[in-house]
């Protein structure tokens, strides 16, 4: 017989009362959990972020303007050439011609590496040269590129260049016209804000 002075949870129905309780907490702490875990995603723990496709590094065949940037600032440096290459004992000359000065960016670099099977410097027939563009990175750079003009002593400059390694590209062509065509390409750095000498 119950005493009814008796406290339950003294009694083997407080027990059970007790135990059931204990229960009921532990089953409504696994939902909470439970649905918690829904909320932050599949799997143990909080749903990783999501990558963000602009953090990614650049690929050397992908054009990105933002990447010449740099060459777009006015510098001390410069850059005075001469050209004075001959191959097979023909001379060759560039007076007149045009003389472009690419920035380097991996882009630039990798385009340079397949046009001219180097990202250092080349002197290639233009035919082959030309052959390769189909298969180097496409891009319109024109808006970066700096231009000159070979004289008649066969040399060219460049003035108010920012530090930065850059790519002289010109077309040579054979004395007395006898010969190719040479697409002559060097790398040359500018440093310090000062003028670079380079021979072709």
């Amino acid at each position: 017989m119950i005493n009814p002075n008796e406290d339950l949870a003294d009694g083997p129905v407080g027990a059970y009362s007790a135990a059931m309780m204990k229960l009921s907490h532990l089953v409504i702490a696994g939902a909470v959990l439970g649905l918690s875990a829904c909320a932050e995603g599949p799997g143990l723990g909080p749903t990783p972020p999501s990558r963000d496709p602009a953090s990614a590094p650049p690929s050397a065949d992908v054009f990105r303007a933002q990447d010449f940037a740099w060459s777009t600032a006015a510098g001390k440096g410069g850059v005075d050439g001469h050209v004075g290459f001959s191959s097979g004992g023909v001379r060759y000359t560039c007076k007149g011609a045009g003389v472009i000065l690419t920035p380097e960016t991996l882009w630039s670099r990798r385009r340079m590496t397949i046009l001219y099977s180097s990202p250092v410097s080349s002197a290639l027939p233009v035919d082959q040269v030309r052959a390769r563009t189909p298969t180097a990175p496409v891009g319109d750079y024109s808006a970066f590129i700096r231009r000159s003009t070979c004289d008649a002593a066969d040399r060219f400059s460049f003035a108010n260049l920012p530090n930065g390694a850059w790519y002289v590209i010109l077309v040579a062509k054979p004395l007395g016209g006898k010969g190719t065509d040479m697409a002559i390409m060097k790398r040359v750095e500018v440093r310090f804000g000062r003028i670079v000498l380079v021979e072709l």
